[in-house]
C-alpha cells in the first residue's frame, strides 16, 4: 500500500493527504474546485490546522500531488468530500461523484474508505454499488472497502488528525484489516469497531450528544437572566465536580458542517426507516435555530429600541473562533437577520473569504473609529485576533454573544 488517493481537500481531506506524504505514502489530492486546486498546487494552504509551510514541504518532497479529477489507479482511496443538508434532507451527491470517479480506477486488491459523515448504511448500501458497477470488481471478494468517521476540530490546538484516536471499520474482517493498517501509519491509535454502520452511527452520536448539551445550556441561558443568574458563572461551578459533568457553553447557535448537520441525518433515517422521531434532536435543533434570533431580540432590549437604520457592527462571521469556516454560521445568520431587521451592517472578519461572505454586508478593519460610530456592536464570534480592550473602551452598547468582554451585554 504506497499509493493514495484523497477525494476532496478541505477540512478533512487536505489534512489527511498532508499527513499521509508526511508518512512516506505518495499522495494524490483530488479537489473538484480549479482555484483552490491551484492555490494548493502552489503550497497555500486554505486550511488553519495546515499552515502553508507546512503543505509546501509536502509538496517539495514529492509525494504530494494536486489535481482537479481522479485520473490514475491507487493502492487505497479516502473519499472525504461534502455531505450537506438539503430542505433537511441528506444531500449526497459529491459522495456518488466521487465513487463513480474512483470506480474507473479500482483494481483489485485496493482499499476504499469514506470518511464523509452520513446515516448509517451508506458506505455498504450507496458507495459499495457505485464502485462495483462502475468497475466490475466486488466488495469484499476483489476489493476492501471501509468507513472511517472524520473528527477533525478546526483551530483545535491540542487535538488534530494524528493524535486524535481514528475508528475504523470494513465491510468484511480483510477490510478492517487493511482501512486498520492505513490508519496506523498515520495516527497514533485506531479503534476498530465491529461495522460499517456502528462506525457511521459512531459520528453521529458524538455530535448529537454536542448537539443536545449545548441546546441545553443555551436553553437555561435564556433563563437564568431573567432569574438574575449569570449562566456562566453557574457553569463554570458545575465544571469544578470532578465526575458526571462535562461544561458546555452557550452561545449565538452551532456551525459548522458537524453539528447542525448531522444529528439531522440520524433523525432522518429514523424518520425515513423506523418512523418514529428522535426528540431530543428535534428539540435540540429548534433551540439551537433560534438563537441567532434570541440575540436580536437581546440587543433590541439591551438599546431600547429596535434595529431599524440603527449602525451595527458584526465581531467575526465565522462559525468558530480562529477559523474562516462560514459553514451553517449562526454568525451570518445574525448578520442575516440585523439587514432585514433594516440596519446597517458592518463586519469584521479575518479569516473567512470575502466571496463565502453576504454582499449586502460591508467588511471593514477593526479600528476605534469603527467601533465608536457604530449604535451597537455584537461579538458573535469571539477571533483570538481581535483588541478586546479597544473594543470595550469604545463601544457605546455591546452586546457579547461569547462571554469574552467584561464590560458588555452578556448572552
Amino acid at each position: 500500500m504506497t499509493k493514495v488517493c484523497v477525494m476532496g481537500l478541505g477540512y478533512v481531506g487536505l489534512p489527511l493527504a498532508v499527513r499521509a506524504a508526511e508518512a512516506g505514502f505518495h499522495v494524490f489530492g483530488v479537489e473538484s474546485d480549479e482555484l483552490r486546486a491551484k492555490r494548493l498546487d502552489a503550497g497555500d494552504s486554505h486550511v488553519e490546522d495546515i499552515p502553508s509551510a507546512r503543505l509546501l514541504a509536502a509538496l517539495d518532497t514529492g509525494r504530494l500531488h494536486v489535481s482537479t479529477v481522479c485520473d490514475t489507479p491507487y493502492d487505497l482511496c479516502v473519499i472525504a468530500v461534502p455531505t450537506p443538508l438539503r430542505a433537511g434532507v441528506p444531500d449526497l451527491t459529491c459522495v456518488e461523484s466521487a465513487g463513480r470517479a474512483v470506480a474507473e480506477h479500482l483494481r483489485p486488491g485496493a482499499t476504499v474508505v469514506l470518511e464523509s459523515t452520513t446515516y448509517p448504511g451508506t458506505t455498504e448500501d450507496l458507495l459499495g454499488p457505485i464502485l462495483e458497477a462502475g468497475s466490475g470488481l466486488r466488495a469484499g471478494r476483489d476489493f476492501h472497502l471501509g468507513y472511517s468517521p472524520e473528527r477533525i476540530d478546526p483551530g483545535n490546538p491540542t487535538w488534530h488528525l494524528e493524535n486524535t484516536p481514528k475508528v475504523v471499520a470494513g465491510i468484511d474482517p480483510a477490510s478492517l484489516d487493511a482501512v486498520r493498517a492505513f490508519y496506523d501509519r498515520i495516527t497514533t491509535r485506531t479503534v476498530p469497531v465491529t461495522s460499517l454502520r456502528t462506525a457511521e452511527l459512531t459520528k453521529l452520536l458524538e455530535n448529537t450528544f454536542r448537539q443536545v448539551n449545548i441546546a441545553l445550556v443555551n436553553e437555561l441561558a435564556m433563563c437564568a437572566g431573567p432569574l438574575g443568574i449569570d449562566i456562566w458563572e453557574a457553569v463554570g461551578a458545575a465544571a469544578t465536580k470532578p465526575f458526571g459533568f462535562m461544561p458546555f457553553y452557550p452561545g449565538p447557535g452551532v456551525g459548522g458542517h458537524c453539528l447542525p448537520v448531522d444529528p439531522s441525518y440520524l433523525s432522518w433515517q429514523v424518520r425515513r426507516e423506523l418512523h418514529h422521531d428522535v426528540r431530543f434532536i428535534s428539540l435540540a435543533n429548534e433551540i439551537n435555530e433560534q438563537m441567532p434570533e434570541y440575540v436580536i431580540r437581546r440587543m433590541e432590549r439591551g438599546l431600547g429600541r429596535d434595529l431599524r437604520g440603527a449602525s451595527v457592527l458584526v465581531l467575526g462571521l465565522a462559525y468558530k473562533k480562529d477559523t474562516g469556516d462560514v459553514r451553517e454560521s449562526p454568525a451570518l445568520r445574525i448578520a442575516e437577520l440585523l439587514v432585514r431587521r433594516g440596519a446597517r451592517v458592518r463586519a469584521v472578519e479575518p479569516y473567512a473569504v470575502p466571496a463565502h461572505l453576504p454582499p449586502d454586508v460591508l467588511l471593514v478593519e477593526l479600528t476605534g473609529e469603527e467601533v465608536r460610530t457604530a449604535d451597537a456592536v455584537v461579538l458573535a464570534t469571539d477571533h483570538d485576533a481581535f483588541d478586546y480592550p479597544l473594543i470595550e473602551r469604545n463601544a457605546a452598547y455591546l452586546f457579547d454573544a461569547r462571554n469574552r468582554c467584561a464590560a458588555a451585554d452578556r448572552l
